[in-house]
């Protein structure tokens, strides 16, 4: 940790829920000179992150909060983590749209911070299972049309039908039927967890089961996940690491992690870290035709 006394709350608190995770738990006092600031401001970051439901506040510290395979967060826990990972890769995965492509967006709060750059991306066709993010769209492109209704080349958006889960995602018959209808030239997807042998996860059945309908319509799948997400492991599998064509993450990510992945998927986007101007970026394929046939 650096011990920076500037750093914003939700850095602090980044930085905080990565050590307790990392060491399986810390004391307040070591977490005050690590970070140089006072008892009072790692106790307040312990209570918030303790609300949040990351961690478990016990006697001088705190440990972390070791979730159940099906415990499934709600949308508005999900979103107070990770603010900045995921602000980072919605802004490098929206470089991956194309003017004029069919896209899908599942559902998640990386993927709803996904929406927000995308609005600017014209003829866009999106399909989603997200209520949250068709919320995106519809509210930005009343905003952008004005009274004239509609901007120019704003996105025609597709909202799948289905029952709601507690992250605002619509799942079951009536979704996967939809999904199964379509195809993508590029499906952008929010996971629970993702690992070498579990491979992309989720602690809900019905979310699972949607999620492979949205991979077999795709002709290229970008994982768009923050790197907390990286050896966690949810009830249902829905697809091996090999049916991803590229994976999003920020700079949280670790060496042994990046070397790992490197070794499963042929693209690795790192968001946050710097790079030339002009140049592509890191590891991402051009083609995957093969592996895209495997999935039709």
């Amino acid at each position: 940790m650096s011990d920076n006394q500037n750093l914003l709350a939700e850095q602090r608190r980044a930085l905080i829920l990565d050590e307790v995770r990392r060491r399986g738990g810390v004391r307040v006092n070591e977490l005050t000179r690590r970070l140089s600031v006072s008892d009072m401001t790692v106790r307040r970051d312990l209570d918030a992150l303790s609300r949040q439901g990351v961690i478990e506040k016990v006697h001088g510290g705190a440990v972390p909060v070791v979730e159940a395979s099906t415990h499934e967060p709600g949308f508005e826990a999900k979103s107070a983590l990770e603010l900045t990972a995921k602000e980072d890769i919605a802004r490098a995965a929206a470089a991956m749209a194309v003017p004029g492509s069919s896209i899908a967006l599942s559902g998640g709060t990386t993927t709803f911070a996904l929406a927000h750059h995308l609005l600017d991306v014209p003829d866009l066709t999106v399909v989603t299972n997200s209520t949250r993010v068709a919320d995106v769209f519809h509210t930005g492109q009343r905003a952008a049309g004005g009274a004239g209704g509609q901007r120019p080349g704003a996105a025609m958006v597709v909202l799948t039908g289905g029952v709601r889960t507690p992250s605002d995602s619509l799942v079951g018959p009536v979704a996967d039927q939809a999904i199964r209808s379509l195809h993508f030239d590029v499906l952008f997807l929010g996971v629970h967890g993702i690992s070498a042998e579990a491979g992309l996860s989720t602690p809900n059945l019905g979310e699972a089961e949607t999620n492979r309908h949205f991979v077999r319509s795709a002709r290229r799948v970008v994982v768009v996940a923050d790197h907390t997400k990286w050896g966690t492991v949810g009830l249902s599998s829905f697809a091996t690491l090999d049916q991803v064509d590229t994976l999003v993450t920020d700079s949280g990510l670790s060496a042994a992690a990046r070397e790992e992945i490197a070794e499963y998927l042929p693209g690795l986007v790192v968001a946050g870290e710097s790079e030339a101007p002009g140049e592509p970026p890191e590891s991402e394929p051009a083609d995957r035709s093969e592996a895209q046939q495997d999935r039709a």
